[in-house]
């Protein structure tokens, strides 16, 4: 019925704004059937962070932004739902129009700049679904007018620890002017040790809630030793890579759209951020575990994010042109890799790419 549905209504949301499709999208959710999905097969079970995924398929931030629909989320087969970016103060995000859809590369470039309804509204709606069980993540972001961006993380952390299944440090978006600088060295080195240090202060109350950092595919390698090492060093649970792109290939064919501001998500950015994802993977020296994302809109993508180093996988803009069908398309074509492996688990494929994606010349 699910997919009936899907494919039914996918072409009116196409003919909608992005963002007007998006909010319609989200009310519809709420009258979903709370009929639980079929359990995934073994093999896709996957233990990360100190914590037991059924499936390694999650839906990245940005679609629900403040928890508006988790469990509806999770009953679509998802393995974990990451929800926000979220802020302490509410923020209406820049002006509209600003999600825009690139139609001929499967595309979409977004200028939002985290708007949310605040911490206060989404943490209220996260204890209410406590019991519901299901991996639901926290990420976490400023205020763009914040005086101290650092101490914004902090309070999130302290406010949502309870209720998180982890968090994502986003430092990552380049919607929001300077956010992108947290990922320098001397200053990705405070925000982490505090943020750790936040994380530990609530362990008794909340328990050990993981702290994942989000990165850039734009970094440069010399950049991305830095993060890398910074990360190492205060022992996150792992990392996400990546985020949007600010480039724009020269491969994009919808140029006018093309040209807007913002950060470049889907198919065209599938080569840059799996071969930032592989060198992430070579320097983290299996320190943590990664979460790939960026361009995944088949099995076979995600099997390519899985074997340049991903343990598990997130998508968006996939669902977009896809709908929500590929999630169950992904979850059998990665069951039926694992078995042609004569593998028990996708474990053995994680990373097993990626020295060779190193060494391949840079994507253009």
């Amino acid at each position: 019925m699910i997919g009936l549905l899907d494919r039914l209504s996918r072409p009116l949301m196409r003919a909608l704004d992005p963002e007007d499709a998006h909010t319609l999208t989200l009310k519809m959710l709420r009258f979903l059937p709370r009929t639980k999905p079929e359990p995934d097969p073994p093999e896709l079970r996957v233990r990360a962070f100190g914590l037991n995924f059924p499936n390694p398929i999650g839906l990245a931030p940005g679609f629900d932004k403040d928890a508006m629909a988790p469990d509806a989320l999770l009953r679509l087969g998802f393995g974990f739902v990451e929800i926000g970016t979220v802020t302490p103060r509410p923020q209406a995000g820049n002006p509209k129009p600003r999600i825009f859809r690139l139609e001929a590369d499967e595309a979409v470039v977004n200028r939002l700049g985290f708007n949310n309804g605040g911490a206060a509204a989404a943490l209220a709606r996260l204890a209410a679904r406590a019991g519901e069980g299901g991996i639901v993540g926290v990420n976490i972001g400023a205020n763009r007018d914040s005086a101290d961006r650092t101490e914004d993380y902090v309070r999130l952390i302290e406010t949502f620890a309870a209720v998180a299944s982890y968090f994502t440090v986003n430092v990552s978006s380049p919607n929001t002017p300077g956010l992108r600088d947290l990922q320098q060295a001397t200053a990705l080195d405070e925000l982490l040790g505090r943020v750790i240090d936040a994380r530990e202060r609530v362990h008794l109350r909340a328990g050990p809630t993981p702290v994942l950092l989000k990165i850039a595919p734009d970094l440069t390698l010399a950049d991305l030793d830095d993060v890398v090492g910074v990360a190492r060093k205060h022992r996150v649970d792992g990392m996400i890579v990546s985020n949007t792109t600010i480039s724009r290939p020269g491969s994009l064919r919808a140029r006018d759209k093309a040209r807007e501001a913002g950060g470049l998500s889907g198919r065209p950015l599938f080569k840059l951020s799996t071969r930032m994802l592989a060198e992430t993977f070579v320097r983290a020296e299996g320190q943590f575990p990664l979460i790939g994302v960026g361009g995944i809109d088949s099995s076979a993508t995600a099997i390519a994010k899985i074997k340049a180093g991903a343990t598990l996988v997130q998508l968006y803009t996939g669902l977009v042109y896809r709908g929500i069908g590929l999630v169950a398309e992904m979850k059998a074509g990665i069951s039926a890799a694992i078995k042609r492996g004569n593998r028990d688990s996708l474990a053995a494929m994680v990373g097993i790419d990626a020295a060779e994606i190193t060494a391949d010349s840079w994507p253009s």
